[in-house]
């Protein structure tokens, strides 16, 4: 379980993990928001900070917009993803999620090579993790999903500076 905290009315959610603390943007709609608090709940707990508070001075990833891929087969968890990045400026990030698993190798690739090509703003690969998770865990709007292999992916626009 991830933990979430609430700092203000006027700031986004925060939730705590080892590696990077996640801001949920303002932009997200509440909807927005419990689905993806839902699926990175999916996420393993081993990398999960519970015990310590939000250290600001930590690298932390604002999640800005979400790609919801699952069901789509390959290339359009890629091209959606394309796509979502146009709104995503440099020092945020983009939460995809997929069940088709060439999509892993596609958005390696695709991060991989704004690296190589010295784009403008290169993408870091922050979060690259699959999960299998049973029916028991999977929420009502979720559970419409037959495969139960989900691929996270969160992609941060850097500045190239």
């Amino acid at each position: 379980m991830l933990k979430v905290y609430f700092m203000s009315a006027d700031s986004p959610s925060i939730m705590v993990r080892a590696a990077y603390p996640i801001y949920l943007g303002e932009t997200l709609s509440k909807s927005e928001q419990q689905s993806i608090r839902q699926l990175l709940d999916l996420l393993p707990t081993d990398d999960i900070n519970l015990n310590h508070k939000t250290d600001l001075s930590k690298p932390v990833l604002v999640i800005k917009d979400m790609v919801d891929g699952r069901g789509l087969a390959c290339p359009m968890p890629l091209l959606k993803t394309k796509v979502a990045l146009r709104s995503v400026v440099s020092g945020e990030s983009l939460y995809v999620v997929a069940t088709d698993p060439n999509s892993q190798a596609d958005i390696m690739a695709f991060c991989q090579q704004s690296l190589q090509t010295k784009a403008t703003n290169p993408l870091l690969l922050s979060i690259n993790q699959a999960t299998v998770s049973d029916s028991g865990e999977l929420s009502a709007s979720q559970s419409k999903y037959s495969v139960d292999t989900i691929y996270h992916f969160i992609i941060t626009k850097t500045d190239s500076n």
